[in-house]
């Protein structure tokens, strides 16, 4: 990679490990459905403008919005809602590196859903990620124990969405149209659970510091991580791209433990080299070069 596709990397991760943060700071003040929907709410918003200044086009079509509404559901919707439940119980760093076991689940569903199939190799790495989960939730408390399993359920969303996202290969769909139409399905799927369950009306105004965390979990780990996301993958190619599953638990856990006092224990530590022993082994390239 380039000098400038590491620079694009790192800041990649420093986004989508700081949307662990903000998180965390947002909960202080919204309830969680609200924390969720203005980040995609806003997100698309923001999203649209990118779109409208570049001239890219819309999506458009029956056949394209449909895809976009399953990207939406398993590629944001679900996850972003398990994800800050998990946050009610668990720190941010934690979160973020059970989010790390996004690839483990797209190689068993690509195994399971597609022709592509777990060699040794990859089953030695699978092995390795998930005994890593084992251990960091072992000894948890119950409820932290039910906020792990959110967050392995809104990684295994992320592999869904791997393999559904598939499909846009043969749509000719742009990528700033689609990573628009995807978080502007997830505002539309959310919108009536958020009536429903939060009754915003009924909310007071939050804080400042809650707003603010808010809009930069919209506009940067949301829109903004998209538009660098796209530009990498053109640029570096999607093998590279999984260097930044290893980099957002090590940006969460900073920020957490920096910002918020949250502990990083030997437990979440131990885990995350088991799970990271197993990317590695998933990826195949270290084992090339030894």
């Amino acid at each position: 990679m380039s000098g400038k596709d590491w620079i694009r990397l790192a800041s990649l991760s420093l986004l989508w490990g700081g949307s662990f943060f903000f998180v965390a700071v947002a909960l202080r003040g919204l309830p969680t459905l609200s924390v969720v929907w203005a980040r995609v709410g806003l997100g698309a918003g923001f999203l649209a403008l990118a779109l409208w200044i570049s001239g890219t086009a819309f999506p458009r079509g029956a056949r394209v919005w449909r895809a976009l509404l399953g990207m939406g559901l398993l590629n944001n919707a679900v996850p972003f809602t398990l994800f800050v439940l998990a946050q009610g119980r668990i720190s941010g760093g934690m979160a973020s590196i059970l989010n790390a076991t996004t690839p483990l689940w797209g190689v068993v569903l690509a195994h399971l859903l597609t022709d592509e199939k777990i060699t040794l190799p990859k089953l030695a790495g699978l092995a390795c990620g998930f005994a890593g989960v084992v251990v960091m939730m072992g000894g948890a408390a119950l409820g932290d124990v039910w906020a792990s399993l959110a967050c392995l359920g809104a990684a295994f969303s992320y592999g869904l969405a791997g393999v559904w996202g598939r499909r846009f290969r043969a749509l000719d769909v742009a990528p700033l149209a689609t990573a628009f139409g995807q978080v502007a399905s997830a505002t539309a799927l959310l919108l009536p659970l958020w009536l429903v369950v939060d009754q915003p009306w009924h909310l007071a105004l939050p804080p400042l510091e809650v707003i603010a965390a808010v809009l930069a979990i919209a506009a940067f780990s949301t829109a903004l991580a998209y538009l660098i996301y796209f530009r990498l993958l053109a640029s570096a190619g999607p093998s590279n791209l999984l260097l930044v599953t290893f980099l957002v638990p090590v940006s969460a856990c900073l920020l957490g433990a920096v910002f918020l006092a949250e502990p990083i224990v030997a437990r979440q530590l131990a885990g995350f080299g088991l799970i990271a022993l197993g990317l590695v082994a998933l990826d195949g390239r270290v084992l090339k070069w030894l």
